[in-house]
């Protein structure tokens, strides 16, 4: 599952990047456990839009929109758990 870090860890992160550059991105992106490929995102980001994207993967109008569909796949995931343990009852009871 990914991570999902928090708008200040990112701004921070792209910080400490600038402030220990002899380190090289990947250096400064596995001291902070995190994927180069992440930090030069997030650095991307604050250096195109000043601003980095907190909202997490998906297209989701908004915070509540996410946590809809969050809710869902968890739904669906306990039904799929209850008819795979009703087919097993099945299996057994007979």
């Amino acid at each position: 599952m990914a991570k999902h870090y928090d708008k200040q860890f990112k701004i921070d992160a792209v910080q400490y990047y600038h402030d220990h550059k002899d380190l090289g991105l990947i250096g400064c992106a596995s001291n902070l456990g995190i994927s180069h490929q992440s930090l030069t995102r997030w650095q991307k980001e604050l250096r195109e839009t000043g601003d980095i994207e907190n909202r997490g993967s998906g297209n989701y109008a908004s915070d509540e929109a996410k946590e809809i569909a969050r809710l869902k796949r968890e739904l669906r995931d306990a039904q799929d758990a209850l008819d795979v343990l009703k087919k097993a009852i099945n299996i057994l009871g007979k």
